[in-house]
């Protein structure tokens, strides 16, 4: 039986960290020994070049998943971390709601590749920003929903929507999804306002979010432009630190075994 865990990395709203999240958790899971497979599923393929791949190298990816159905196993590429392997998407994506319009299976595509025995422990899924078909392909294909949240005035009105959309998925098409978390983004310990949606989101929600808190980092801003993850760009800043410490969380509420 194969137990790969499958999460989205979801919110509607842009610029909140969900790809530099996406990028260096898997990063760092990948270090704790866990295999990792992160999917593009972002017409503007930031995931993409955040791991060093050029847009020539992209021709083949998440888009083949959906509109051809390749195999998930023919598409991945390798990256500067072992252990992460990544599918890429491009602009070929951005007509995808009008090409699968008229599928009886438009919705559950992803999930039907990702069912297949792929030889990973955990794969994330980077959405992007917007609750589109891409995103419902995302939602429907997972059991768990990691949602970065930017430390901000409007954060708690897009969130709520969100767990409305969450819980709806889970009451008609997969009953097995779930808010596996909120991480806490792009957080300024100076800020009062941070400060004051971070208590509120935790009063909210409680338990569903994570103890680490990523802050605003420059060297997070900067790694993306080097084409690799923070963590390794410059493993010893507040923003790769913080999240080694996120992936020992997710690890160890997915009952993973952490050394």
């Amino acid at each position: 039986m194969n137990s790969k865990k499958i999460y989205s990395v979801i919110n509607q709203k842009g610029g909140v960290g969900k790809t530099t999240t996406t990028i260096n958790l898997g990063t760092a899971m990948a270090a704790c020994g866990a295999k990792v497979l992160l999917i593009d599923l972002d017409p503007q393929g930031n995931l993409s070049t955040g791991l060093g791949i050029e847009k020539a190298d992209r021709n083949n990816g998440t888009y083949d998943i959906l509109i051809n159905k390749i195999s998930a196993t023919k598409l991945y590429k390798e990256t500067a971390v072992p252990n992460l392997h990544v599918i890429t998407a491009n602009e070929n994506l951005l007509g995808l709601d009008i090409e699968l319009a008229n599928s009886s299976d438009r919705a559950t595509r992803l999930r039907e590749s990702l069912l297949e025995e792929l030889n990973y422990d955990f794969i994330l899924l980077d959405c992007p920003p917007a609750l589109n078909i891409l995103t419902l392909n995302a939602l429907v294909a997972s059991e768990g929903a990691l949602v970065p949240l930017q430390a901000e005035f409007y954060a708690l009105e897009g969130l709520s929507q969100l767990i409305k959309t969450i819980n709806k998925i889970r009451n008609t098409i997969n009953t097995k999804l779930r808010l596996e978390g909120v991480i806490l983004t792009m957080y300024d310990a100076r800020n009062n306002l941070s400060n004051q949606v971070e208590e509120d989101v935790r009063a909210y929600l409680g338990h569903d979010v994570f103890q680490t808190i990523i802050p605003r980092n420059v060297r997070l801003s900067e790694a993306p432009s080097h084409g690799v993850p923070a963590l390794i760009y410059d493993y010893k800043c507040l923003g790769s630190q913080a999240y080694i410490n996120l992936a020992r969380e997710v690890l160890i509420k997915a009952g993973w075994e952490i050394n």
